[in-house]
């Protein structure tokens, strides 16, 4: 919406559509289409510059709201935004079966085109990038939580772990004492349990405990995490360094537990991990109950949908922690386990 402002800006300042897409990195059809959208309006920047996002998005449907034919297409957007989640669903399929019920409909390209504008005027865009049980992204959010002692009354600040699956969205928050080793597994293994399934792919955000050296092509694993994906049946795919768009959507649903979750707990005292998670499930179940701003879904209608059956069965018994440790043997040919003395 941001940008959709300024290409009606701009072209109050006499710029030409080519030096406005150039400005705006906006292709030269999409910035034609919303100044024609806004000069059917009647109105100039000044008269909308403080109108609300979904106002000024109204004024530009109004001239095509009266148009059955857009009006029709307009209602396969959404359902296009959720089939295209499914594996080997494309566009062109979705159009197929648009033209078969209006034969008078629009071409394929034009199809696209109108999507396109459609899922750009909100933050749909991110939704369909991803496919069912594909992938659960993972980090720990920024601002942390406390937990207060129950003695001394001293506070000390724990770690919130965050996880989201691609497709459906759904997201799954734990807190944890540190960001070593085995919170981090355990709390990997509690987003598992709360999805009930396996997808096909973890990508952790460059975490040391799960990635022992971070590189944009052939990261290496820390053995743990490594053992821990393979007794799930996961493959595990650490985000690339200065690749933002590779964890975009975990970066949005910490933003989104920001507001849903930490805001709501802000006036409480916990004095245990166990009470702060307790606190914080219904919490997350209510996120997920939220229905999406334009779709009219919520992310755990989207999950039990198209996600839950394309997810792996999680194993019988759940992950044994270990401890993998670089040995060498020694001048008298044994090895020390140093933690317990053993040789």
């Amino acid at each position: 919406m941001r940008k959709i402002r300024d290409i009606i800006r701009l072209q109050e300042t006499g710029l030409s559509y080519r030096q406005i897409d150039r400005a705006l990195r906006v292709s030269h059809p999409v910035v034609s289409q919303y100044v024609r959208d806004f000069a059917a309006t009647g109105l100039r920047y000044a008269d909308v510059e403080a109108v609300s996002d979904s106002e000024l998005l109204e004024l530009l449907a109004g001239g095509k709201a009266a148009d059955a034919r857009y009006r029709e297409l307009g209602q396969w957007f959404e359902y296009t935004t959720r089939e295209l989640k499914r594996v080997g669903v494309t566009i062109h399929q979705i159009w197929e079966e648009y033209r078969k019920q209006h034969r008078a409909g629009y071409s394929y390209s034009q199809y696209c085109y109108h999507f396109q504008v459609w899922r750009d005027a909100d933050e749909v865009t991110m939704h369909i990038e991803h496919k069912a049980g594909d992938k659960l992204f993972v980090d720990f959010a920024g601002k942390k939580l406390a937990v207060t002692d129950p003695v001394s009354r001293a506070e000390r600040n724990v770690e919130s772990f965050v996880a989201v699956l691609g497709a459906s969205q759904l997201g799954y928050l734990q807190v944890v004492e540190t960001q070593q080793k085995p919170d981090v597994i355990r709390a990997s293994e509690g987003a598992l349990q709360y999805i009930d399934g396996v997808p096909a792919a973890i990508v952790p955000d460059a975490l040391k405990a799960a990635v022992s050296k971070a590189d944009r092509y052939e990261p290496d694993l820390t053995p743990g995490y490594a053992a821990f994906a393979r007794h799930y049946g996961a493959v595990v795919l650490p985000a690339r360094a200065g690749k933002a768009k590779d964890k975009a959507l975990v970066e949005q649903t910490v933003r989104l537990m920001y507001q849903r979750v930490y805001a709501k707990l802000r006036d409480r005292t916990f004095y245990s991990l166990e009470e702060l998670n307790a606190a914080i499930r219904p919490l997350v179940d209510a996120h997920n109950a939220t229905r999406f701003q334009r779709l009219p879904y919520s992310r755990r209608e989207l999950f039990e949908q198209i996600e839950r059956d394309a997810l792996q069965p999680l194993p019988a018994t759940r992950w044994e922690l270990k401890e993998f440790l670089d040995l060498k043997v020694q001048f008298n040919y044994h090895i020390e386990m140093r933690a317990d003395r053993h040789y």
